[in-house]
């Protein structure tokens, strides 16, 4: 228990310099800043992670799903809108909103799902690890963002039709997930010590939590997004690569860790089940969110025009989410798959050039066919388990 109150004690205090930083406007230089407000965004969707598990004791379950499910993507978002935000006033920021929003989703791919499946082979020396059939439901709505995503490269927009679509399949999809009870969750480290206060503690300190967490994800935003900015122009590094790979890593970080200490506590389905959610969302509703929030920005409706470098990565991510939906159509997921999907993330990081890129496109497609070609009785059972069957327990969404 003590072990608990003190991983909380350790992410106030490393959102401490942040906010002092912000509420003073002192100047720290573009590394320090970059720096201070990272740890600010990580420590604070720490204390947002925790206080949403423990949050789900206390109110309906129709209500947790929905608030819950936009609650843990606060940290990925935050980022992101702000560069949609400013992309109203300066054209460029939009390709900052295109390189997070990628990196985020290819993320999940490329390093969170094979992360599980090594873990699970490490603590049970399993090689493949099977997901209850409820998942379906996750991996058919990723399935028809997925297909929608490709219609992005083709016209070279993302528009507030594109909103319509991407935030109704995210509806859609919450509103299939409610139709099932959802099971309290393993409360496991700082969330546990806060369930075991009492009631009226337990909802004061969950809502404080909430409330200071996401004033420190939100003030932080800006000034870590321009640190990032500047500190790759400082050093001579792409800044679209740093915005599209360590602003990820941030926001991410909280979500795989919690993942992974259920993988290693023996309850893998759970750990890869919230990875596979969080693809969901961010596939969805943060997509759906970017021309939105362009939009107010801009007093009017606009879209976000994509430049060839986007339409690359948007092509590449779509590509990549395919092959992942193809490759879970039988609801397992070996160590070789898992090798296949990191190696082909890590291989491209590597490789920058646009036409080799286009060809990792090409090759996730292929592998995507061949894979689903071969698998289309699963695919046809998934797709009916996810839209009709009735559906058991299941955690609510991360």
């Amino acid at each position: 228990m003590a072990r608990g109150w003190a991983w909380i004690a350790v992410a106030f205090a490393a959102s401490l310099p942040g906010m002092t930083a912000r509420a003073s406007g002192v100047h720290l230089g573009e590394a320090p800043a970059a720096l201070t407000f990272g740890a600010a965004i990580l420590a604070g969707a720490f204390l947002l992670t925790w206080a949403a598990e423990v949050a789900e004791m206390d109110i309906s379950q129709g209500l947790a799903l929905a608030f819950l499910a936009l609650v843990a993507v606060l940290p990925e978002y935050a980022v992101d809108l702000y560069f949609a935000w400013v992309a109203a006033r300066d054209p460029q920021y939009a390709a900052y909103a295109t390189a997070n929003m990628t990196g985020a989703n290819r993320l999940l791919i490329g390093i969170a799902w094979p992360l599980i499946v090594v873990l699970y082979w490490a603590r049970d020396r399993r090689s493949e690890l099977e997901m209850p059939s409820n998942r379906s439901v996750e991996l058919v709505f990723l399935s028809l963002a997925t297909v929608y995503s490709f219609l992005l490269p083709l016209k070279r927009t993302i528009s507030l039709l594109d909103t319509l679509a991407f935030t109704g399949l995210f509806a859609a999809y919450m509103w299939r997930i409610a139709r099932a009870a959802i099971e309290e969750p393993e409360l496991i480290g700082p969330a546990r010590v806060l369930a075991q206060l009492r009631p009226p503690l337990r909802r004061t300190c969950v809502a404080a939590f909430f409330l200071y967490s996401a004033a420190v994800i939100l003030l932080s935003a800006e000034p870590f997004a321009e640190a990032l900015i500047q500190t790759g122009r400082a050093v001579g590094v792409d800044e679209f690569l740093v915005v599209q790979w360590l602003a990820p890593l941030a926001s991410e970080a909280p979500e795989i860790v919690i993942a992974c200490i259920f993988t290693l506590k023996g309850d893998a389905q759970a750990g890869i089940g919230a990875m596979v959610s969080s693809k969901v969302n961010q596939w969805t509703l943060l997509v759906g969110t970017l021309p939105l929030v362009y939009s107010v920005s801009l007093g009017s409706p606009g879209a976000l025009h994509l430049d060839a470098r986007q339409v690359e990565e948007i092509l590449l991510t779509s590509a990549q989410s395919l092959f992942g939906v193809a490759v879970l159509a039988n609801l397992k997921l070996s160590l070789l798959e898992a090798a296949g999907l990191f190696l082909l993330f890590a291989t491209q990081l590597v490789l920058p050039d646009p036409h080799v890129r286009y060809g990792f496109s090409a090759a996730y497609l292929f592998l995507a066919l061949i894979t689903i070609a071969r698998r289309r009785q699963e695919l046809r059972t998934f797709f009916h388990a996810g839209l009709f069957a009735p559906l058991r327990n299941q955690r609510a969404p991360s």
